[in-house]
């Protein structure tokens, strides 16, 4: 049976864990992430007759280097290339979890967007065009409440057309100041020649430009071929996560 991994993204308290566990069940381990006392989780779910390992990343409120959290999320993305990541944000409030979107769409087209809790912001008024947000992105984006299992043959369904390669993604391009974009535009030929085709190079130059030792480190371990992955499993198996 052909599997495909989906790296489980967003900020803490959206429901990204809730979904993970709904979708996992049983079926998950925990463990930390190599060098790191970041707990993560893995597990598998299937839909239309094909596997899916599913990692659930920690609550991150952004890519950036501020922590251990969001370190190990970024390596993942950047390093694992997950054949899916899907990010959930909180609908009732998508202004601050877009910011955890956005800089994903940065690194990877490869990207769901998942608007959980859907039944609260239609309780509180909220209308959201997911239609318009996707042609925006460039991504699919769906609807949906985890805690009332609802919505989530179509997220499935859309996990399966980015997974399979049928959904050909037009990832937003954030652009920045013209100094900014002279600066990546600099870098870039040398990240390329350095990293080749398999990285985000533009990503990497603007993360570069922002003096990022943290992704500079990060780097030089994967040039040597030391994995940031799960390192070992924990008691507790079968237990449901929360991030």
């Amino acid at each position: 049976m052909k599997s495909y991994t989906v790296a489980f993204a967003g900020n803490p308290n959206t429901g990204k864990s809730t979904l993970f566990n709904l979708l996992t069940g049983m079926r998950q381990h925990t463990g930390n992430w190599a060098g790191k006392t970041v707990i993560t989780a893995e597990g598998t779910f299937t839909h239309n007759g094909k596997e899916y390992r599913a990692v659930d990343l920690p609550g991150t409120y952004s890519l950036y280097s501020n922590s251990a959290d969001e370190e190990a999320a970024r390596d993942y993305i950047i390093f694992e290339k997950p054949e899916v990541t899907l990010v959930v944000l909180d609908a009732t409030s998508l202004e601050r979890n877009l910011n955890l979107a956005l800089q994903v769409l940065e690194i990877t087209g490869r990207t769901v967007i998942c608007i959980n809790l859907i039944d609260e912001a239609r309780r509180l008024g909220i209308d959201i065009d997911l239609k318009a947000i996707s042609a925006r992105l460039g991504v699919p984006v769906t609807a949906i409440s985890a805690r009332n299992n609802t919505g989530i043959k179509e997220l499935l369904n859309q996990v399966e057309r980015v997974a399979s390669g049928a959904f050909a993604a037009e990832p937003l391009r954030i652009q920045y100041s013209e100094e900014i974009e002279r600066g990546i535009a600099e870098l870039l030929p040398l990240v390329e020649q350095s990293l080749g085709a398999d990285y985000p190079a533009r990503w990497i130059a603007l993360r570069l430009l922002d003096g990022d030792e943290s992704l500079l480190a990060s780097l030089r371990k994967a040039s040597l071929g030391i994995k940031s992955t799960i390192s070992k499993e924990v008691p507790g198996h079968g237990a449901t996560v929360c991030h």
